[in-house]
C-alpha cells in the first residue's frame, strides 16, 4: 500500500483547544494520515482511547498502520462522522470527552489520479470519499439537469459561471460522456471567459468543490456530525472543527452559536416557554488560523479556521 502521508493542520492550536484528558476517551472524526490522532493519543496517557472514523478505506488502513503502537487505545471505524452517534454506540460508547472534525480533502486523496479530485492531472471523475460507494462524480455530470448541475455548482462552488458552465456541461456530454478529471477541467476553462480568469487558482477550482461536496454529501455530514458530537459530550468535553471553505465554516459558526444560545421566546412572554438551554460555551470568538511560521511550512493550512466549544452542564 502507498504511504497515506499528509501533513495535520493547526496541531498546537488542536491540542490547545482540545486540551485531551487523561484517560478520557476522544474522536477523530475525519481520521484521515492519522496525524492528528497521533498527538491526542499521545497526550491521553496509558488508559485514553480514541475512535477514529474515516470514509476512505486507504486512509483508515493507513493510519491503523501508524497508530499500531497505542494497540487497543485506538480504535478504527469506517463510516461517515454524519453517523457518530450510531457508530459509538456499536462500541458500546454513550459520551465522549472530545470531537475533533478536520473538514475537506486530504493531500494524499487530491494527489492520486485515480480518485478523481484533482484536475492537475487526469484520472476518472470520482471524487468519493469512500470509492466503494455512491454515485461518482462522472454519474452525476452525466444524468443530472441542467438546472441541478447549475446550483450544485453555484451553491456548493460558489460559481459564478454556474449556468453557462451547466450549459456547456449539458451540450458537451450529448456528443461524448464526460469522464475524467481533465475533461471536465478544459471544459470548465473554454468556458469562462479568460479576462475573469484569476491567476492564482484554476478556472475549474470551484466547479471540482461543487461537485464533491454534492458527491459526498459534505454539507450535510458536517451539520449532522456537529449536532451528535454535541449531544455525545459530556460536561467540560470540547469540540474542535477545523474548517477550508466559507460554506462549512458558516454551518460551524451557526452550529456552536445555536448550541450556546438559551432561550429564544419573544421578550414579551413572561416565562420561557420553549425549553431552550445552553449546551456549550464558545471559546473561540474568531475563528484561529495558522501563524506565519505554520504557513511557509504548509501551504495548505491557509484557508484553515479552527473554532472550538466546551459542553456546559444543562
Amino acid at each position: 500500500m502507498e504511504p497515506f502521508g499528509h501533513q495535520s493542520v493547526l496541531p498546537t492550536e488542536v491540542l490547545h483547544y482540545l486540551a485531551p484528558r487523561p484517560g478520557g476517551v476522544y474522536v477523530d472524526g475525519t481520521l484521515g494520515g492519522g496525524g492528528h490522532s497521533e498527538l491526542i493519543l499521545e497526550a491521553l496517557g496509558l488508559d485514553g482511547v480514541l475512535y477514529g472514523i474515516d470514509r476512505d478505506p486507504a486512509a483508515l488502513a493507513a493510519a491503523t498502520k501508524r497508530l499500531s503502537r497505542f494497540g487497543d487505545r485506538f480504535q478504527p471505524l469506517q463510516g461517515s462522522f454524519g453517523d457518530l452517534t450510531e457508530l459509538l454506540a456499536a462500541r458500546g460508547v454513550s459520551e465522549i470527552d472530545g470531537l475533533l472534525l478536520d473538514l475537506g480533502v486530504s493531500s494524499p486523496q487530491l494527489d492520486r489520479p485515480e480518485r478523481g479530485f484533482s484536475f492537475r492531472a487526469d484520472g476518472p471523475l470520482d471524487m468519493r470519499m469512500d470509492p466503494t460507494q455512491g454515485e461518482t462524480a462522472a454519474d452525476l455530470v452525466n444524468s443530472l439537469s441542467e438546472r441541478e448541475l447549475e446550483l450544485a455548482i453555484k451553491e456548493y462552488g460558489e460559481e459564478r459561471w454556474a449556468r453557462k458552465i451547466a450549459q456547456r456541461i449539458v451540450t458537451a456530454r450529448q456528443e461524448q460522456p464526460i469522464t475524467t478529471t481533465l475533461q471536465l477541467a478544459a471544459l470548465v476553462e473554454r468556458t469562462i471567459p479568460r479576462r475573469f480568469q484569476e491567476d492564482r487558482i484554476h478556472p475549474a477550482t470551484r466547479t471540482f468543490q461543487g461537485l464533491r461536496i454534492l458527491v459526498n454529501g459534505e454539507l450535510e455530514q458536517v451539520e449532522q456530525g456537529l449536532q451528535a458530537g454535541i449531544g455525545l459530550l459530556k460536561p467540560g468535553g470540547r469540540v474542535v472543527v477545523i474548517s477550508f471553505h466559507s460554506l462549512e465554516d458558516r454551518i460551524v459558526k451557526q452550529g456552536l452559536r445555536d448550541a450556546a444560545t438559551g432561550c429564544r421566546c419573544p421578550r414579551q412572554l413572561p416565562q420561557c416557554v420553549c425549553g431552550q438551554v445552553p449546551l456549550v460555551r464558545v471559546l473561540t470568538g474568531r475563528p484561529v488560523t495558522a501563524g506565519a511560521v505554520e504557513l511557509a511550512d504548509n501551504p495548505r493550512s491557509r484557508s484553515a479556521k479552527l473554532r472550538a466549544a466546551e459542553r456546559v452542564v444543562s
